[in-house]
């Protein structure tokens, strides 16, 4: 898709209608299917209007695109798409993903709301929030719906499921998480110290400790935000321009923008090139246009029909319907590809050389387009139908190479046949000419190149056939005696035995061929499904480092907290004995003790690291 005529404007890929119903756009969906290239998917999702459209417009590369609007009703309904070229990656395709203001006091329906939220969710790679403000208590709360994620979203299609495994599934599977806080008017610092925007998203995002009623509300969203999404990234923009300029941003040329607000905006878009990673499924299979219209065909239908999406329920339909896609076409490819390349008759070995040659792109395609083969049920079904059309060109072929040496045999033979109308063997010594006329006739015939592999046993049938021709020769030589044709019909008879012969043993060979053929065959069947079993260990791998990462760095920040906190507790209780002693008239006494509490300090901390450190092997 290298294009830039692709898709020139959005296009809504979900609509939302009057009556609250998420319904799928054939048109959207049939242009998503067309991708063949894997996808990065960026959604962007936050309250109407907070500014989400411009910074997808600029992610597009465009000023004009999503519909921003200029008033305070919400403008988006539903999901909006666009797909662009990747900027940065080759053989990729960005689909950005605008969805429809959260909190619209139009439509009045939170549960719609939460729809949108968690299609979102599941079809992108990247999950943009855009607020406006600050990251406070009040922001966080308004990202209640990440704390019914769970309810929106089934991982799994059993009923039973632990929740450990299904937070753990649904990170693996889950979107990079990014947060862009518009019309930032603070200073980033914290407790007088300056700090990076990702720090301010951490500090926002930090848990109380207790169980109090208050306090897991407060740790609630904070803990799914760090629980579901395998990576947290934060950009903080400043207002862009005057507010009375503001319902006009883009339109307003650069000039006239904020250049803080023009920088953070290349760096976001930067940022997302380059860190975006291809949307994948539950094992790490990274998926295409196709795919994905699948997915979003799929949840859409669920939610539609009162169900929850379920994950794995929408990839095993997914992988039904691409798997039979790719069982489909590459029967096809091989089918195609052997008409074009097969000029039938021909020898076995070539034939053998096509169908290996052909087989392997086939299979190649197959192993391409498929995934989620469970017990290789589809490439069983291809190794059959692509043994069967095999089996087929083998018939053809023979059938071809019989007709072909048939005809090239009459047409040998067919001076011969006017002689003997004439009457040019029946003189004496007429056979002799006729042994010599046929004699070179075989040798005619053998030499004629495109015969196929029938060669042999069609000239048997044709020899066998003039049989009652060369015997009516021999009687009516008058030169002969009757031991010399005695002879020459024993001689006769055993020619005939050996060209029998000589088409069995062609027979023979063919029919080895075909098992070497056969050979060859499975043992490129074991290397395809080696390295298909490869690539999906690799792809479950990769899943399954990402979430261990994500889950290591979540313990480490934790454990450096609740270590902090700790070490602060043990220090405090220094300074208290130190501000006792302070009063004291022995300065030994006091020295001593201080010794002794900062001996206790370090002593915790060195327990807790090294605490520490066997969790993390444990956990690895």
């Amino acid at each position: 898709m290298n294009s830039d005529t692709y898709m020139q404007n959005p296009m809504c890929l979900i609509e939302n209608t009057q009556h609250g119903k998420l319904v799928i756009n054939e048109e959207a969906l049939q242009l998503l299917s067309n991708i063949k290239e894997r996808v990065v998917v960026v959604s962007v999702v936050g309250f109407y209007r907070t500014g989400k459209s411009y910074l997808m417009n600029r992610l597009a590369g465009k000023t004009h695109g999503f519909s921003l609007g200029s008033t305070v009703q919400s403008h988006t309904k539903g999901i909006w798409m666009w797909c662009r070229p990747h900027p940065k990656k080759q053989n990729h395709c960005l689909v950005l993903l605008d969805t429809e203001g959260l909190g619209d006091v139009e439509k009045g329906d939170q549960k719609n709301d939460c729809w949108i939220f968690s299609l979102a969710v599941l079809l992108s790679s990247t999950f943009v929030y855009n607020s406006v403000g600050t990251i406070d208590q009040y922001a966080v709360e308004k990202l209640h719906f990440i704390s019914n994620l769970t309810e929106l979203i089934k991982v799994k299609s059993n009923e039973v499921n632990d929740d450990d495994d299904e937070e753990l599934d649904l990170l693996k599977i889950s979107p990079a998480f990014v947060w862009t806080v518009r019309d930032f008017t603070l200073e980033l610092k914290i407790d007088g110290q300056d700090v990076t925007a990702d720090d301010y998203l951490n500090h926002g995002l930090q848990l109380k400790k207790g169980c109090s009623r208050k306090v897991m509300e407060h740790n609630q969203p904070r803990e799914c935000i760090r629980n579901y999404f395998r990576s947290r990234k934060c950009f903080v923009f400043v207002q862009p321009t005057a507010s009375s300029n503001l319902n006009q941003v883009e339109t307003l040329p650069e000039s006239q923008l904020d250049p803080k607000f023009f920088d953070m905006c290349h760096k976001f878009c930067q940022y997302i090139y380059l860190e975006s990673q291809p949307k994948t499924i539950k094992g790490g299979h990274r998926i295409n246009g196709r795919k994905l219209a699948i997915l979003a065909k799929t949840y859409v239908e669920t939610i539609a029909s009162g169900d929850v999406p379920c994950i794995e329920d929408a990839v095993t339909s997914m992988a039904k319907i691409e798997n039979t896609a790719a069982l489909t076409d590459g029967i096809a490819l091989y089918k195609q590809q052997m008409d074009l390349r097969v000029k039938l008759p021909t020898e076995t070995e070539e034939l053998a050389k096509m169908d290996i040659l052909c087989r392997k792109e086939a299979f190649e395609l197959f192993m391409k387009n498929s995934f989620k083969d469970q017990d290789q049920a589809y490439y069983k079904q291809l190794q059959a139908n692509v043994q069967k059309h095999y089996i087929g060109f083998c018939d053809k072929n023979e059938a071809a190479s019989m007709e072909t040496c048939t005809n090239l045999l009459e047409t040998l033979s067919t001076e011969m046949v006017k002689k003997l109308k004439e009457g040019f063997y029946a003189w004496p010594g007429g056979y002799q000419r006729y042994k010599e006329d046929r004699q070179k006739m075989i040798l005619q015939f053998r030499s004629s190149p495109g015969k196929g592999n029938k060669a042999e046993e069609a000239l048997d049938k044709f020899m066998k056939l003039k049989t009652p021709e060369a015997d009516s020769v021999l009687q009516a030589d008058q030169m002969l005696a009757t031991k010399d044709k005695e002879l020459a019909v024993q001689k006769q008879r055993a020619a005939e035995v050996e060209q029998e012969a000589r088409a069995q043993e062609e027979a023979l060979k063919t029919l080895e061929k075909q098992r070497n053929n056969e050979k060859m065959f499975h043992e490129e069947n074991i290397k395809y499904l080696k390295l298909k079993m490869e690539e999906e260990k690799e792809n479950l791998q990769r899943e399954q480092k990402l979430a261990l990462e994500s889950k290591l760095k979540e313990q480490k920040e934790l454990m450096e907290k609740e270590f902090h906190n700790k070490a602060e507790m043990i220090q405090g209780q220094v300074e208290a004995l130190k501000n006792q002693l302070e009063s004291s008239d022995s300065a030994t006494r006091w020295e001593k003790i201080a010794k002794v509490a900062q001996a206790f300090l370090e002593t915790a901390v060195n327990a807790y690291s090294s605490h520490t450190t066997m969790k993390l092997l444990a956990r690895k």
